[in-house]
């Protein structure tokens, strides 16, 4: 039987074009094809933490804030082939522990999605719906 991995956990801003790439592209999420922009992007949020298995990235959380009321959740992604080892849960809880003075933490999730986050403590809106406009770089 072999040992488990170790995932080790850390909060930085610093990724290579290449390991945003793979892990973005590992889950099909669009942003993947631009590494360029998601490496500028991590250095933009306030807060970015992320799961490494040695020195593999294969998970990853991104959270916007203004300062004292409000987060927002934009990238939450593991790599197909570490799913399931609670390292999503982890990163969340990262988030909330970091943020547990402010009045709320938003997320906007797919809807075959729900059941995580209501198991990492999120609730659906009844009374708001979330809207975007999706633009495709050029």
């Amino acid at each position: 039987m072999g040992v488990e991995p170790t995932i080790t956990y850390r909060d930085t801003h610093d990724f290579t074009r290449d390991e945003l790439e793979q892990l973005f592209l590992s889950v099909n999420w669009s942003s993947g094809h631009f590494p360029d922009k998601l490496v500028t992007a991590m250095h933009n949020y306030e807060t970015v933490y992320s799961a490494w298995d040695a020195d593999q990235l294969v998970g990853l959380i991104c959270a916007m804030d203004d300062g004292i009321m409000n987060v927002y959740v934009h990238y939450l992604l593991v790599e197909p082939d570490h799913q399931g080892r609670a390292i999503g849960r982890r990163l969340v809880e990262m988030v909330k522990e970091k943020y547990m003075d402010y009045m709320r933490i938003v997320v906007v999730a797919y809807n075959d999605e729900l059941r995580f986050y209501e198991h990492c403590g999120f609730r659906k809106n009844t009374d708001s719906s979330a809207m975007c406009i999706t633009s495709l770089w050029t």
